[in-house]
């Protein structure tokens, strides 16, 4: 019999085994022994050199009676190993608007840089802000753009969006939050959003708060933002190894930003400290 007849009877035996292989027709070839070219790996192994890639994990948004506040943990994880901690993940892109970042800093610093400068752009060629709908609509492409990278497992973003509608009315708050999926859709979330491995933990604590707290997220003003925030991220540090909290003993913060109607503003450290103070538990220190 021919080589070929002897390969059709392979592969007509290994046929009944295809389910095994989860169709993948380069490993059925591979199982009946087809002189292939290439170097197959097993399904033991993974594809391509291991590589350890940094992670950010946890940010958190909430619209406060002057606006937005955002704030994320300092820590940057590959793995198991904890390999920086004072990562930044709220990066301001322009005067009014921040993005808040989980996921691959590599990729996500180049998606806000490629953001900034393109509202830099439009700004100076236009002479004129770009519109909330275009700023929305430039960071989905930038991150449909980035789809190939993230289902290689790699270089996945799952950021938020804050800024401030210079547009609303003068009686209502212009503060506005967006968060977005892997394919760059966006959905607007009202009153809070957070992302990252530590936002299981806090997700429902916000919404109680939201909903049923003495004092509702929206009408909180900066102090009372700002401390609850400061309790929620050190509550998904204590269940999250990726999510660091206030690091006492060398002085590191998370990073905390408002954006109003005059602009975007950091939290300085010693505004932080004291804040810390006043969010402990009666009887225990920082």
């Amino acid at each position: 019999m021919s080589d070929n007849g002897n390969f059709l009877n392979r592969m007509g035996a290994g046929l009944q085994e295809v389910v095994n292989h989860k169709g993948d027709f380069l490993n059925l070839l591979k199982h009946v022994n087809y002189p292939l070219k290439i170097d197959l790996p097993s399904e033991t192994t993974q594809h391509g050199v291991d590589v350890e890639i940094a992670h950010s994990t946890t940010v958190v948004v909430v619209r406060y009676r002057d606006g937005v506040m955002i704030a994320g943990d300092r820590r940057a994880t590959a793995g198991t190993s904890v390999i920086y901690d004072r990562a930044e993940k709220v990066l301001q892109i322009d005067k009014h608007s921040v993005l808040a970042i989980s996921g691959s800093p590599a990729i996500a610093y180049e998606i806000a840089r490629v953001l900034e400068h393109s509202f830099q752009y439009f700004r100076r060629s236009q002479l004129q802000e770009l519109s909330l709908e275009g700023k929305l609509r430039m960071l989905s492409r930038l991150i449909r753009d980035n789809l190939p990278m993230a289902l290689q497992g790699i270089g996945g973003v799952i950021p938020i969006f804050a800024l401030y509608d210079l547009g609303a009315a003068d009686d209502e708050n212009g503060g506005k939050i967006f968060f977005y999926d892997a394919l760059g859709a966006h959905f607007e979330n009202v009153n809070f959003a957070t992302t990252g491995s530590g936002s299981i933990w806090i997700r429902g604590v916000l919404r109680y708060l939201s909903l049923f707290g003495d004092t509702p997220l929206p009408e909180m003003d900066e102090r009372q933002a700002t401390i609850t925030i400061l309790r929620l991220l050190d509550t998904a540090s204590e269940y999250d190894a990726a999510t660091s909290g206030y690091n006492a003993r060398a002085q590191i913060f998370p990073n905390v930003k408002t954006v109003t109607s005059a602009g975007v503003e950091t939290i300085s450290d010693d505004d932080l400290a004291a804040y810390y103070a006043e969010a402990q538990p009666s009887g225990e220190t920082v």
